[in-house]
């Protein structure tokens, strides 16, 4: 884990020297050695970081040349302004104070509608439809048609590119009973008119999704990292350049 931690900082190091315009686009990267001593770390370290950042699309490696920075105005990762973080981050901040409003506005037809989604959660009975039901009736709660639009819009954002449904389907078909778990406690804050424990309710069901997020992203980095390293491993090994006598 240590060693995982490592070299995402130096990723963040890197990325925040690019964005602030230390290494414009078009420009090299100092070479593995110099970034090595700059960072206090291994090379193998520096290693992996550049092919994080090459599989982010912040950098091209050149055999031969070295690393040069990209011009991100022409990369997937620029047209794709919003992803599943900023998508989870929206909506922890607006569903937190929708929850929050919530609890002094809900009805008690509204609290037993709610209610059955998690019944329905419970028996698997098609748990993202219940769980988008869920946070709709707790938005149109609030009888803000504002705070019901932005729920709306954050819910179709969620299916608005391939990168964020594979980001939530990586994540939303698995702890499913957590899941549950965290919904019951919005039910129940709810149904206490309890307004500050709903806030903190959702707060935790979003945070718990964003760190899930996190897991998934590094491991699809780090998968990319050893599919890279065996392709390189294969290319330049002495075994697969030297016959065997």
């Amino acid at each position: 884990m240590a060693n995982r931690r490592m070299f995402w900082q130096i990723v963040d190091k890197i990325e925040a020297s690019i964005n602030a315009g230390e290494y414009p686009a078009g420009s090299r990267l100092p070479p593995e050695r110099e970034l090595a001593e700059s960072f206090q770390v291994s090379r193998p370290t520096v290693r992996e970081a550049i092919i994080a950042l090459e599989a982010r699309e912040k950098v091209e490696v050149k055999t031969g040349s070295g690393v040069y920075v990209l011009d991100t105005a022409n990369t997937t990762l620029a047209k794709n302004k919003i992803n599943a973080f900023e998508v989870t981050q929206a909506r922890a901040l607006i569903e937190g104070e929708v929850a929050a409003l919530s609890a002094t506005t809900i009805t008690e037809q509204e609290l037993t509608d709610l209610h059955q989604t998690l019944v329905d959660m419970e028996n698997g009975k098609d748990i993202p439809e219940a769980d988008k039901k869920f946070h709709s009736i707790i938005a149109a709660s609030t009888r803000n048609a504002a705070m019901i639009a932005s729920v709306q819009n954050l819910w179709a954002l969620r299916s608005s590119s391939q990168e964020i449904i594979r980001d939530y389907d990586s994540v939303c078909s698995k702890s499913n009973s957590q899941t549950i778990a965290e919904h019951r406690a919005i039910y129940q804050a709810l149904k206490s008119g309890d307004a500050t424990e709903a806030r903190h309710a959702m707060h935790g069901h979003f945070n718990r999704l964003i760190n899930k997020l996190f897991d998934a992203e590094e491991t699809r980095a780090l998968e990319e990292i050893k599919r890279k390293n065996s392709e390189k491993r294969g290319l330049y090994s002495i075994e697969n350049l030297v016959p065997r006598v």
